[in-house]
């Protein structure tokens, strides 16, 4: 077993694990204890995910205690870190180009430290794919299922776990296959969106395309829409600009900023862009978004 640790005074700025990963930007990552995520905030559990990014099946196992990120992986896991976390992001200038007001103010100041994730393309995409109208917990539940139907077995620390399944694993599987993992009407998506990917038309091959023009491109997978494709843009392949209008979003619109309220997705993206600071409005809408469905989570 390999084993490391990332000193966050090292970091741009501060950094708060638990937020990340427990903040619906997620599904490939889970906690090791099964817990549901009722804190979000400074937690010093352990969180697993699996990797392929070294060329071998991969898990690493992290956690955030006495001011460090601690890991342990059959694989070097800090460079792998690095990136799925953000860890190299600023997010004191970040935030310093968000709008000055109190709904934001309160939302950065109650879960600072929170940064986007960057997943794997294909798996960020198959699980928003699977987010439609579901709970988180099914959501992970049914990511799990997948790894465990179709991944590669990975032996790690006396326990065997899955990889997460490539493009060429989930297209082989049948419809019928996938909907006795209850993935439900998603099925068929799931799998003809697979054999895209397999068959050569990778997501990852839309960084560098105009943002808006990215998410017209990925709404060619079968089962996206435009919000599952800003879902993959922001937490996946770098479009920090990228606005999600999912229910709480548009909640925040309707009572705070209705001037954002276009009508049609795109208009009203392009607005809420520009009235949450443009560039890196993507960071503002997660912290929005995580403090505001938690602050009705908890009046309820």
């Amino acid at each position: 077993m390999k084993q490391g640790q990332i000193d966050l005074g090292s970091l741009p700025a501060d950094f708060d694990l638990q937020s990340t990963l427990e903040s619906g930007q997620s599904y490939l990552w889970w906690r090791e204890d099964g817990a549901d995520y009722e804190r979000v905030y400074g937690g010093d559990g352990w969180y697993l995910t699996t990797t392929q990014a070294t060329g071998e099946p991969g898990v690493i196992r992290i956690r955030q205690v006495d001011g460090s990120l601690k890991w342990e992986s059959n694989v070097d896991a800090e460079e792998i870190l690095y990136e799925r976390l953000r860890l190299h992001d600023d997010i004191e200038t970040i935030r310093e180009q968000s709008p000055a007001d109190t709904v934001i103010e309160e939302a950065y100041d109650t879960y600072w430290g929170m940064r986007i994730v960057q997943d794997p393309p294909f798996g960020s995409l198959i699980s928003f794919i699977c987010s439609a109208q579901m709970r988180v917990s099914r959501i992970h539940a049914m990511q799990q299922s997948l790894r465990n139907a179709f991944g590669t077995p990975i032996e790690f620390d006396g326990t065997v776990y899955h990889a997460y399944p490539t493009p060429e694993q989930l297209a082989a599987a049948t419809e019928s296959e996938l909907r006795d993992l209850s993935l439900g009407y998603r099925a068929p998506y799931v799998a003809e969106t697979a054999e895209m990917v397999a068959g050569g038309d990778d997501p990852a091959t839309v960084r560098g395309k105009p943002y808006e023009d990215a998410r017209k491109w990925l709404t060619r997978y079968v089962g996206v829409g435009d919000k599952v494709a800003d879902c993959v843009l922001l937490f996946s392949l770098g479009y920090l600009e990228a606005v999600p209008l999912d229910t709480w979003i548009r909640t925040a619109i309707e009572e705070y900023y209705p001037e954002c309220d276009c009508g049609s997705y795109t208009e009203t993206s392009r607005a809420l862009r520009k009235r949450l600071g443009g560039e890196y409005a993507g960071y503002t809408q997660t912290y929005l978004f995580h403090y505001l469905r938690h602050r009705e989570q908890t009046a309820e």
